[in-house]
């Protein structure tokens, strides 16, 4: 009886994830001081704007006393740690589960590189339309996010078929 190989294989995208999420970092970090200064690519809708956050999505928590940085690791690895597992226990062939898992695990890990390297996110993206602005992001909480969206999209329009393959 021959064990379906299963979908660890998809960590290459996490680690494309981590890898564009850090270079990007780099290049903000490098190419767009002083903080807080917009940089248009988009008139009126996209701008690049070096930001900190050391709280977690939307600057929740980032006015705490520090205590946040290590709570915020400590649920990345934590995350990581169950998503790693799914993707194992997942077979390889269901890219459905294993693309989305791959993207938030690779995000998760970008972001917690720059906390234990820095105690902070960095973030540089800036969507605005004329007196709206998003927060501001990063690569790392793109894939987070699209991740989040695909397996929740994945989950609710396609259905298991008999004997659990998807």
């Amino acid at each position: 009886m021959s064990k379906q190989p299963n979908a660890l294989s998809w960590l290459w995208l996490s680690a494309l994830v981590i890898a564009l999420d850090q270079a990007s970092k780099w290049w903000a970090l490098s190419a767009l001081q002083p903080a807080g200064v917009q940089h248009a690519v988009i008139p009126g809708f996209l701008n690049w704007t070096l930001a900190f956050n050391t709280g977690a999505a939307f600057s929740f928590l980032a006015d705490s006393a520090g205590w946040q940085r290590w709570f915020f690791v400590g649920l990345a690895v934590l995350i990581s740690g169950a998503l790693l597992v799914w993707l194992k226990r997942t077979a390889r062939a269901d890219w459905r589960t294993a693309l989305p898992l791959g993207l938030i695990i690779g995000g998760a890990l970008g972001n917690l590189i720059d906390r234990l390297h820095a105690a902070q996110v960095t973030d540089f993206i800036q969507v605005h339309y004329q007196d709206w602005y998003y927060p501001v992001f990063n690569i790392a909480d793109c894939g987070i996010t699209v991740g989040a969206v695909l397996l929740i999209a994945f989950g609710l329009f396609t259905g298991k078929q008999a004997g659990g393959v998807g």
